[in-house]
């Protein structure tokens, strides 16, 4: 615990679960009666949790490794010595152009229409993709910065946490987790709604990221807490394994 240390300017470091279980005491004890910090830190968990939902797109190798095979066949040309033949001139160059290259043309135009609505197509995923991220961001944060929204943190194995965070009036939760270990190979962390002890599917956790804010899927409803636990690629119906985190709902 950093001695001294003002509870006013750890709010931050609150928000991202930097602090050590005495700073943490000291800062909760703090909130119960500052509203401004209590609104801060909503404020502040808002926005840290839009950073971990970002995700950066890195280009397919396949598309780089084209770009620098067409590179080293592009000719600088140089400037024309006399202006371009127009006309019945050019008519006529064109004319006598082999047929083997007005083919390669064609083809080549097909080729590069095929390409451009294959783009089309990645683009218009790409955009869908973004579209309903930046809707999930805009959600968590209205769920996070909700004026009833109430927190509880449980430690987990290794070191981790796991903060749920509650709003009554929108009927939703949320889950911040931080320094959780990568499941094994061919396995996925499920969330689960616990609904007086039946578990109902709240979706998966992303397997490569260890800190990581999720908007749990459908609505709290009845559910008292809830839970994570180790499943197959893709998620179950039901849990399959002893849960590795169960965590109640604050009141």
């Amino acid at each position: 615990m950093t001695i001294g240390a003002d509870p006013h300017t750890l709010t931050g470091a609150y928000a991202v679960d930097a602090l050590d279980d005495d700073e943490r005491r000291m800062v909760e004890e703090h909130l119960a009666r500052c509203p401004s910090c209590v609104q801060e830190v909503r404020e502040l968990t808002a926005a840290a949790a839009r950073l971990g939902l970002a995700a950066a797109a890195p280009p397919r190798r396949a598309m780089k490794d084209e770009v620098l095979r067409r590179i080293t066949t592009v000719r600088q040309e140089a400037p024309p010595s006399r202006p371009e033949p127009r006309g019945a001139a050019a008519w006529h160059r064109v004319r006598r152009a082999p047929r083997w290259a007005l083919a390669a043309c064609l083809t080549a135009a097909a080729a590069l229409g095929g390409t451009a609505v294959w783009q089309q197509h990645q683009a218009e995923e790409a955009r869908e993709t973004a579209r309903q991220a930046e809707e999930r961001s805009d959600d968590l944060a209205a769920l996070l910065a909700a004026p009833d929204a109430r927190a509880r943190t449980a430690k987990l194995a290794d070191g981790a946490r796991a903060t749920v965070v509650v709003s009554g009036s929108r009927d939703r939760a949320a889950l911040l987790a931080s320094g959780m270990a990568e499941p094994p190979r061919g396995k996925v962390y499920q969330l689960w709604f616990d609904d007086k002890g039946s578990m109902r599917s709240a979706g998966l956790m992303d397997r490569d990221r260890s800190t990581t804010a999720v908007l749990m899927e459908g609505p709290v409803g009845d559910a008292t807490g809830m839970g994570i636990t180790v499943e197959p690629a893709g998620g179950s119906a039901e849990p399959t394994s002893p849960p590795v985190a169960l965590v109640d709902f604050p009141a």
